[in-house]
């Protein structure tokens, strides 16, 4: 039998952390559990509407309202709003935007006094303050008219991707433009686009899902 020249070594054990220690790492780690925890309770959602989140353009305008006032999303910061580019000499494609506008207000019940309505001119030429708020109003007395000079309205359609051009007809002209409708969350980021041929109910369904993410 085979005696051994020194006594067998304990195991070894792994060195606890002193009290003060774990103290310190519960500490550092709360907020990062905090937070894992709040995003796991929200739910993927799935939009109708084209999800633009974290978009490099759509970020916002300064423009002026029908009394002059210099206006920018920041001025509407705790409401949704959802912006459309047109012109009130439209014969089709803006009247049916406002109207869905309108409806989709109706659809969100209470939480559409939390939706703000926005409408950009590409036609700053013809649609003047005064016209812009007739026009507008005759929607919905909420609705906001927004108007810049050539430059601003070039500049503003670029930031958005909009595309529009003045189109001859006769003596006069007409407008050819983009038919999307543009949504941002409270924050005032960029969230969603709305296809025109989109439901009232449709994207009335997508906004209340916006504004209960962000309640």
């Amino acid at each position: 039998m085979r005696i051994p020249s020194s006594p067998p070594r304990p195991a070894a054990t792994a060195a606890r952390p002193s009290p003060r220690r774990r103290g310190l790492l519960a500490l550092a780690l709360s907020p990062l559990l905090a937070a894992t925890l709040a995003a796991s309770k929200k739910a993927p959602v799935a939009y109708k509407g084209m999800d633009i989140t974290g978009a490099e353009y759509a970020r916002g305008f300064t423009l002026r309202d029908a009394q002059g006032q210099v206006r920018t999303l920041a001025d509407f910061r705790g409401k949704a709003v959802m912006l459309f580019f047109g012109f009130t000499q439209c014969p089709d494609v803006c009247p049916t935007a406002l109207t869905r506008a309108t409806e989709i207000r109706q659809l969100l019940g209470a939480d559409g006094q939390r939706l703000q309505v926005l409408f950009i001119t590409i036609d700053p030429e013809r649609d003047t303050p005064a016209v812009l708020a007739s026009y507008t109003q005759a929607f919905d007395a909420s609705f906001i008219g927004l108007h810049g000079d050539a430059a601003q309205t070039e500049a503003t359609a670029k930031e958005f991707k909009v595309y529009y051009k003045k189109v001859p007809t006769g003596a006069s002209y007409t407008m050819d433009h983009s038919a999307f409708s543009y949504v941002f969350d409270p924050e005032g980021k960029p969230r969603l686009v709305l296809r025109h041929e989109q439901s009232a109910k449709d994207c009335a369904d997508d906004l209340r899902q916006l504004l209960q993410q962000s309640a």
